[in-house]
């Protein structure tokens, strides 16, 4: 298969999807009917709930939604061929992924802005919102350990066997860290300049990315910091409290947008490499199909259900569900707006999964196989190299390629963080308030957002500098329970509103079995390790909170189930 041909059909299926599936959808749902102002216009208080222009918010929306997984995701199914994991992501994300992101985000406009978890509360029971906040919160707060020590490592210096500093080895780490830091203070400026200043969109857009390249050559020539990586996870903890409260014109939402100009340019670099170069797949090095079953080294691996919970953000995450419903849904201007940016937004996740594909494909012919990072940095510049008379771009594409990949995972950790706040405080709160309606009492105290992120922070910085990967085997499964439990609720609340809820049955019932497999077989695997003597505290961990997943998916299933037969036979 040459991979032209294969980015130009993907290309066209994804776009047949958004018109024809997308504009089903809103026509099934009623989007755009509502002559209703959204939370962002009726709740409105410059911190969290603050109108955004479109392609601001899309570019929030897609920088938090993607960040590195539809590109580690495809690179860890690709063990069981190239034509699955296309198949998963295009299927996956039209049908699955773009109606759990799209279903996630109107439901939450019409619930206050507020999470899946009040969706819940008020079309099944109290008791399973808090079951679900309590999961979607401790899943939070593993995602904020791993990105923070993924950030931290990523930044931090490098040091010989006596202890010493290696600037040499650490110059990469020490350039990544200080185009981060410039970054900050640009989308800072940026957003002051939009909002307080009211200059012009275009002309801010246009200086931003001029600032954007002057601080990546910066970055690449002038890098003074090089701390340890504990020193840096502390750093990345104080940023990431202050981030989370800080009202999201400040930070997230210009930080976001111009990072979606790197995430468009790194499409738009993997494109002109795949046109360019329209390298074939070679069936030896990457087979269309390598079986139902595959022994990767690490023991046999099956197809079922492992690929639908690695290929996951290039697909369908139930992390989406959460961004959808925690910050994007609170900065929607207009309700038309909901498609394009949550529905287009997963499609164009899938976009990029697919070129990833691509880059694996290039990366085995060139021999760049030492990680995520440069299969799809190196598979790319590769690929850009390729093309007569841009041979010299490799290494420069490569680093800069590099650096984007590293930026989006400071992103998505700092939403992470600030949709962890909303889980904490919504738990406390009763069926259709808001922390402004709590006045006094301990739960005053603990809706408060500077406790609610403190406590996160503090919870989530621990976990990641004392272990948090002795359970992160954990996490694939528990995202895609996440996307079950998010199609769940958006079926009962269309179910009890009166509109057709019939296209999440299916992807709703798959999600949740795929997730009790892969349970399953952690659980199986874990007590293996445990029976075989020697086991730390992790397999212990992991075999215990997989089996309360599992207690918890069945629990809220069953719950959803009810909700939905009563309703049917109420009518």
């Amino acid at each position: 298969m040459n991979t032209l041909v294969l980015v130009l059909i993907s290309i066209a299926i994804l776009v047949c999807g958004y018109i024809l599936y997308g504009g089903w959808l809103c026509r099934q749902w009623g989007v755009g009917e509502s002559k209703e102002e959204t939370p962002a216009h009726t709740m409105e208080d410059g911190v969290d709930y603050v109108p955004s222009k479109t392609p601001v918010l899309m570019g929030h929306h897609f920088s938090s939604i993607a960040g590195a997984g539809p590109i580690t995701g495809p690179i860890g199914a690709a063990m069981f061929g190239w034509v699955p994991v296309v198949l998963w992501i295009l299927i996956g994300g039209i049908f699955f992924g773009g109606v759990h992101d799209f279903g996630a985000l109107y439901a939450s406009i019409r619930h206050k802005g507020q999470s899946i978890g009040e969706v819940i509360s008020a079309n099944m029971s109290k008791r399973a919102k808090r079951l679900f906040l309590i999961f979607a919160y401790l899943t939070l707060i593993l995602v904020v350990a791993a990105f923070a020590s993924i950030v931290a490592s990523t930044f931090g210096a490098k040091y010989d066997e006596a202890g010493v500093l290696d600037k040499v080895a650490s110059a990469s780490n020490a350039s990544v860290a200080m185009v981060s830091l410039l970054f900050i203070l640009i989308a800072i400026v940026f957003g002051f300049c939009v909002y307080r200043r009211n200059m012009s969109m275009g002309i801010s857009t246009i200086l931003g990315i001029a600032a954007i390249v002057v601080i990546m050559a910066v970055g690449m020539n002038f890098h003074p910091l090089y701390f340890s990586t504990n020193t840096w996870m502390i750093i990345v903890g104080i940023y990431i409290a202050i981030a989370s409260v800080a009202p999201v014109w400040i930070l997230l939402q210009p930080r976001d947008y111009l990072s979606s100009f790197l995430l468009y340019a790194m499409l738009a670099v993997a494109l002109v490499g795949v046109i360019g170069a329209h390298p074939n797949i070679d069936p030896e090095l990457f087979p269309a199909f390598a079986g139902f079953a595959v022994d990767n080294g690490n023991g046999m691996q099956y197809l079922f259900p492992i690929l639908f919970t690695t290929v996951a953000c290039g697909a369908i995450s139930g992390f989406h569900s959460l961004v959808s419903s925690g910050t994007t849904s609170k900065q929607l201007d207009k309700e038309k707006d909901a498609k394009p940016i949550a529905y287009g937004g997963m499609l164009l996740e899938c976009a990029l999964a697919i070129l990833t594909v691509c880059a694996i494909a290039y990366a085995r012919q060139t021999g760049h196989t030492a990680g995520a990072t440069d299969i799809f940095a190196g598979g790319i510049a590769a690929m850009v190299a390729a093309i007569p008379g841009l041979a010299g771009l490799e290494h420069i594409l490569y680093t800069l390629l590099i650096l984007t990949y590293s930026a989006f995972c400071l992103t998505s950790l700092d939403t992470a963080t600030r949709l962890a706040r909303f889980m904490f405080q919504e738990f406390w709160l009763e069926p259709g308030q808001t922390p402004a309606d709590v006045k006094d009492g301990y739960k005053k105290v603990l809706v408060n957002p500077y406790f609610a992120t403190g406590l996160t922070v503090i919870l989530g910085i621990l976990l990641g500098m004392t272990g948090y990967s002795k359970i992160w085997g954990l996490f694939g499964s528990a995202n895609q329970l996440l996307a079950g439990l998010g199609l769940l609720a958006v079926a009962t609340w269309l179910g009890n509103i009166g509109r057709n809820n019939k296209m999440f049955l299916f992807p709703m019932a798959f999600m949740n079995i795929v997730t009790i497999c892969s349970l399953a077989i952690t659980i199986k695997n874990q007590v293996g390790i445990i029976s075989a003597g020697g086991a730390d505290w992790g397999p212990y961990a992991q075999t215990i909170l997989a089996v309360l997943l599992i207690m918890l998916a069945i629990l809220l299933v069953i719950e959803g189930i009810q909700t939905l037969f009563g309703k049917k036979k109420a009518a």
